[in-house]
């Protein structure tokens, strides 16, 4: 799998190496991307009903993807980001769920670009 094929899964390809400008850079920051802790926190900080520091970790995401063009998982995230902006909202966990199911994928297509390339 290139990293072209795993991007027709997550994203935009032609937004994050017209960002990034080169495939290299991209490869890079994509498989960063499996171990970085704001999926993790964001759980985290919900179960404690650390809304704030939810907060942070959802804008994180957001953030992340919006740099590496993961369209699906940022747009669930924004979501996600703006209900939580001032503390816990009803839609919290219908959000939430989205977020799960779209950082799910996108981590599924990365591995398998991972392990297909032996990397």
């Amino acid at each position: 799998m290139t990293l072209q094929e795993c991007y027709e899964t997550i994203g935009s390809y032609e937004e994050v190496i017209g960002r990034l400008r080169s495939e290299r850079l991209v490869q890079k920051f994509v498989l960063k991307f499996l171990t970085d802790e704001s999926y993790g926190n964001l759980h985290k900080f919900l179960q404690e009903k650390n809304y704030g520091e939810a907060f942070r970790a959802a804008h994180t995401i957001k953030g992340v993807c919006q740099n590496l063009s993961f369209s699906k998982l940022e747009a669930s995230s924004h979501d996600l980001t703006e209900a939580l902006r001032y503390g816990y909202t009803p839609q919290v966990e219908e959000l939430l769920e989205q977020v799960d199911k779209d950082y799910a994928a996108t981590a599924a297509a990365i591995r398998m670009f991972q392990e297909s390339n032996g990397l």
